[in-house]
């Protein structure tokens, strides 16, 4: 029987290859369509552990500070994630509310939890319960974490409105910048290993 457990499958072609050992800054690409297969992880588990706690922080920062704050004429007003997408859901595009929490709320904290829980059972060198279920939520729950876009549309708001009117950058705004550079690292697709590494 063919063992399968050396193999690697790009996600764009499905071509298949033997997984390699990489060096620091190193990468492996696909030789037909040229997709990063690859990338050096040098993260101890214990480290993308503690990142992942920070990145639980920052969620909460995130999301229960204002991202920006607004003022004119005496009158001041400020907005958390939450609030914009209350804003949305009380508008005629409530579908775009509901896109716009799971993508920025919602799917970056069950990212973060069930990275927690892989990762706690991972230091005792053993598969959590419910490990592969886990597994296949990161990988599904990957390209609906949209983190990087919101922050992209706070910083042109942020822009944009500073020409208009009193524009300050919340604490929001900063853990979310720093979020979704976090979350990026942790939760990439180099989290796979765990099912080479655990028994």
């Amino acid at each position: 029987m063919l063992n399968t457990d050396q193999l690697i499958i790009c996600e764009h072609c499905d071509c298949v290859y033997h997984k390699v050992p990489l060096a620091k800054h190193q990468k492996a690409m696909c030789q037909r369509c040229g997709a990063v297969l690859q990338r050096y992880n040098g993260m101890t588990l214990q480290q993308r552990l503690a990142l992942s706690f920070t990145a639980l922080v920052l969620w909460l920062l995130a999301n229960f500070y204002p991202v920006m704050s607004i003022s004119l004429k005496g009158l001041s007003n400020s907005a958390t994630l939450w609030d914009s997408v209350r804003a949305l859901a009380s508008g005629p595009i409530t579908f775009i509310a509901l896109v716009a929490a799971i993508s920025i709320i919602i799917a970056p904290v069950f990212q973060l939890l069930l990275l927690i829980w892989v990762l706690c059972f991972a230091l005792t060198g053993q598969r959590s319960p419910g490990f592969r279920l886990c597994m296949r939520w990161l990988e599904t729950l990957r390209p609906w974490s949209m983190l990087e876009v919101c922050l992209l549309g706070a910083m042109v708001a942020v822009f944009k409105l500073a020409g208009l009117l009193d524009v300050l950058p919340g604490i929001g705004l900063i853990a979310l910048a720093a979020l979704s550079l976090v979350i990026i690292r942790v939760a990439g697709r180099d989290i796979r290993e765990l099912w080479d590494t655990l028994p």
